[in-house]
């Protein structure tokens, strides 16, 4: 059978070429559709990295919910996006012809010009009307008090962070290990000075926990140091995947404000303690939140978490005489009541408007805690808007329940700035330049109000003394040791341990007092010289440390 020749039908060719070119036909369609299959691979990529990763979004989330206004911004910027794909090469028209120059305008650029600029407009109206309603709240629940709570003299705050913190590094024999952000914590009813054990450097950070905990002794001017030894699961200077913040926000709630970690003993078991915010939202004037205490997260050992309420926090064992309520909020709430008159008071008149009293020394910020003899406070001084730095208000915070006091003095008090320098001219032959007053806190001895203000090194080596000032008069009373300072406090009359060379009653004036004095101030040695002795000051030669030459001789007149 003979095969059929190739037709050379003209009809075939037609259908040929159509085979021929329909893979590159389709080929142009595929790379014309849009590519919605990767995009959303990288976006579900994006959402699951992030949800990972939360907890280092946080602050953004967290700023963006609790600030309503932000959210009109946000919408501002979709809707300019949005009118810019609508107008095309309109909005890019104009936008050149008014900036003279040549500028390519997306609606991603657009959008998010606009958001920025509705941030820096709206957040300052966002703040003040938060604060405005947060004043409110402030001044309804606090009571106003005539007298303040005497202080607890057993257990005085002397130490400063500063000087704790040097403290307790001097003391670290662990390589691999330091001291991390101090903060207080009452052991057995002593308050102390706390700090976690964190990782040191790169690779132990990656490696290892939390070690354990350092305290230091706030109560006595010596440095009384001690460390509770034992691994964390869950610590504070850990790598992200072993940190309690990372842990909380990962596996608590999520859109609350989780303040810094306080270090709490409890039969020598360490727990990791703290105080969280949350929003409280408003709709008029205009929609905005203010924070309310939401609780306090207890951490154990194990990185078991426990989330208590206010009122549990309170009851816990664990937490007796601990810091419970959030000490920024504390801050925070005292520092709304300058819109007590409004918000056009403080632009215009400033009628009874405060401000936090800004304090000396190093690291020294208020709120302080202390513990009063009606139980742990904080305590935070204000004074008037402006130049005047006379004391207008004393405010008390319970540190356990968050029951706000005002104290407000009847007769005109120095205030902590002035507290400050009445310190520096009461002890003229003090170098100033190697010293500074430190932590001025109002203190109440038998119903009359002290600045209990302390004298540091510039290196916080130590503490050279405590003077108390009388907030009244401005007299300056001194103390060098522990027990007269707890004696002052407890309204008696300090008794000073004389030396051989320093008798309590001299008979007569002597005519050159010599002090040996040490690096940090501490007055050594005293000696008196009277009319009918003589003073030699000799220096060993270079020959012979035992032949000494006589450089001065004073002579009794």
């Amino acid at each position: 059978m003979s095969e059929r020749p190739p037709s050379d039908d003209s009809d075939e060719q037609p259908f040929d070429t159509d085979l021929a070119d329909w893979p590159s036909d389709d080929s142009d369609q595929d790379q014309s559709a849009p590519p919605w299959i990767p995009l959303g691979i990288v976006g579900i990529l994006a959402v699951a990295v992030g949800w990972f990763f939360r907890p280092w979004l946080h602050g953004l989330i967290y700023t963006v919910y609790t600030t309503p206004l932000l959210l009109l911004g946000i919408i501002a910027g979709s809707i300019a996006a949005w009118v810019t794909v609508r107008a095309g090469d309109r909005v890019e028209t104009v936008i050149n012809t008014l900036s003279s120059s040549d500028h390519t305008i997306t609606p991603l650029r657009v959008g998010v010009v606009v958001v920025v600029i509705a941030a820096f407009a709206l957040m300052p109206v966002a703040n003040a009307v938060a604060g405005v309603t947060l004043s409110d709240q402030t001044m309804s629940q606090t009571a106003t008090v005539e007298q303040l709570d005497d202080v607890d003299a057993d257990n005085p705050r002397i130490v400063t962070r500063a000087v704790a913190e040097r403290y307790a590094s001097n003391t670290l024999n662990r390589p691999q290990y330091r001291v991390g952000e101090t903060d207080i914590s009452v052991v057995n009813g002593t308050p102390y000075w706390a700090a976690p054990l964190a990782p040191d450097g790169l690779f132990n950070t990656i490696t290892k926990r939390q070690a354990g905990t350092v305290l230091v002794d706030m109560t006595t001017q010596q440095a009384n140091v001690r460390s509770v030894d034992g691994e964390l699961e869950t610590g504070v200077g850990t790598i992200f995947y072993r940190n309690y913040r990372w842990k909380l926000l990962k596996s608590q709630a999520y859109l609350v404000d989780y303040g810094d970690p306080k270090m709490v003993i409890h039969n020598e078991t360490q727990y990791i303690t703290v105080p969280y915010t949350e929003p409280t939202f408003h709709l008029t004037p205009l929609p905005h939140s203010t924070p309310h205490w939401g609780g306090v997260a207890v951490i154990d050992p194990s990185g078991s978490i426990d989330m208590l309420s206010p009122s549990e926090a309170a009851a816990s064992p664990i937490l007796d005489t601990q810091q419970l309520y959030p000490e920024k909020l504390a801050l925070q709430s005292v520092a709304a009541t300058k819109y007590r008159n409004g918000i056009l008071n403080t632009y215009t008149s400033h009628e009874d408007e405060i401000e936090i009293a800004p304090l000396p020394g190093d690291g020294n910020d208020q709120p302080f805690f202390i513990l009063s003899e009606s139980g742990p406070q904080y305590v935070v001084a204000v004074e008037p808007y402006g130049d005047a730095q006379g004391l207008q208000e004393l405010w008390t915070i319970d540190g356990q329940t968050g029951t706000f006091e005002r104290y407000i003095p009847t007769d005109s008090l120095f205030g902590p700035q002035r507290a400050a320098d009445l310190v520096r001219q009461s002890a003229p032959q003090t170098d100033w330049d190697r010293f500074s007053p430190a932590e001025p806190i109002l203190t109440v001895i038998d119903d009359r109000e002290y600045w209990q203000v302390r004298v540091v090194p510039e290196d916080n080596s130590g503490i050279a003394y405590v003077a108390f000032v009388d907030a009244r008069s401005g007299n300056v009373d001194s103390f060098e040791e522990t027990d007269a300072i707890s004696q002052f406090l407890a309204g008696e009359t300090p008794v000073e341990n004389p030396t051989e060379t320093d008798p309590v009653t001299p008979t007569e004036t002597p005519t050159v007092i010599v002090q040996r004095v040490a690096e940090n101030g501490t007055v050594i040695e005293t000696m008196r010289v009277y009319d009918d002795e003589s003073l030699e000051i000799r220096t060993p030669t270079n020959t012979s440390v035992g032949t000494e030459n006589a450089t001065a001789q004073a002579l009794g007149s």
